[in-house]
């Protein structure tokens, strides 16, 4: 966690322990599971596609560990803005920093009317925060200043960090999922055993079964990630609630922002659901009901969950 003056959320550390320790039981089960097939199946083919499969995991999450930002702008086309062009935007950020007592992050501007915002970036010194036109556009400085201390949140807690380890095996099993499906698909899959007893006629394809192994390891730690994923945006709500002191301003943006969503083309959500797991709130999600098989795979919690989390720090802080 960095030291900075964001409320140290006890229930997060709590939450990010267990899933981290969860996908750890799976990652293990997963590698004796391998290796197991490896023991059991010796082709160089079969050894190949872990290999392949591992080594582009390793790469996918370096480069989104250490060019996340870089990654994030692009997609959004977002441009770095100084304090000249953007002062008013600067100036609440400035505010921010002081109150957190933390490194000022880049400041960029992305030229949509999607109402959002998102911050990257692998640690507080390389970070960015954007926003869009349309929350510019939309919000008040109250609403707008709620929404920045949520996402500077983010850059506080590492999480880009923290979701980069936890997505690593998910990648990975992904992966070995694909390039099982085209080995079963071109190759024919089927190794010999050892020694070259190659009698198990009723066995299953090896690439076959590491394509199964690994959709099973997907869909566990693609849940727990989720999982995760919720919770982090609930702890960024309650830290940016408590830094700025106003819970009613955030939850007043996350009304209007997934109101103006509502508004927008399917067709434009969907161009920016590539950024879901960054934005502040999730493109898409105000088309979707609060209880629903969605909210599982979901990477932010219900609006209507968020703003009674809100409203509870509301209570607290007037008391």
């Amino acid at each position: 966690m960095a030291r900075t003056r964001y409320a140290t959320d006890r229930g997060l550390i709590a939450r990010m322990g267990a899933t981290m320790f969860l996908l750890g039981l799976v990652f293990t089960a997963f590698i004796i599971a391998i290796v197991l097939l490896l023991t059991r199946f010796t082709t160089v083919s079969n050894g190949g596609i872990i290999f392949i499969a591992v080594l582009l995991g390793v790469g996918i999450s370096f480069a989104s560990y250490y060019w996340s930002d870089k990654i994030a702008l692009s997609t959004a086309g977002a441009r770095l803005v100084s304090p000249q062009q953007a002062p008013h935007l600067h100036g609440i950020i400035d505010r921010l920093c002081a109150l957190a007592d933390m490194p000022k992050p880049k400041v960029a501007i992305a030229p949509t009317a999607l109402p959002n915002a998102f911050a990257t970036g692998r640690s507080s010194k390389v970070a960015v925060v954007c926003v869009t036109q349309g929350l510019l556009d939309r919000l008040d400085d109250s609403e707008l200043e709620g929404v920045l201390a949520h996402e500077m949140s983010h850059v506080a807690h590492k999480d880009v960090a923290v979701m980069t380890i936890a997505s690593f095996l998910g990648i990975v099993a992904a992966l070995m999922v694909r390039f099982g499906f085209y080995s079963e698909l071109f190759g024919g899959g089927g190794g010999r055993g050892r020694g070259g007893r190659g009698g198990d006629q009723n066995a299953l394809p090896v690439a076959l079964v590491m394509m199964l192994v690994g959709m099973v390891v997907y869909a566990i730690s693609f849940l727990l990630i989720r999982m995760l994923s919720r919770y982090r945006e609930l702890s960024a709500d309650r830290s940016g609630a408590l830094l700025t002191g106003q819970p009613s301003a955030l939850a007043s943006a996350l009304v209007k922002v997934s109101g103006e969503m509502a508004r927008i083309p399917t067709r434009d959500l969907r161009a920016a659901e590539p950024l879901n797991a960054f934005f502040f709130a999730p493109a898409l999600a105000a088309r979707r009901g609060e209880m629903s098989l969605s909210t599982l795979f979901s990477t932010h919690p219900p609006l209507q969950k968020r703003l009674r989390e809100l409203e509870k720090i509301a209570k607290q802080l007037g008391r």
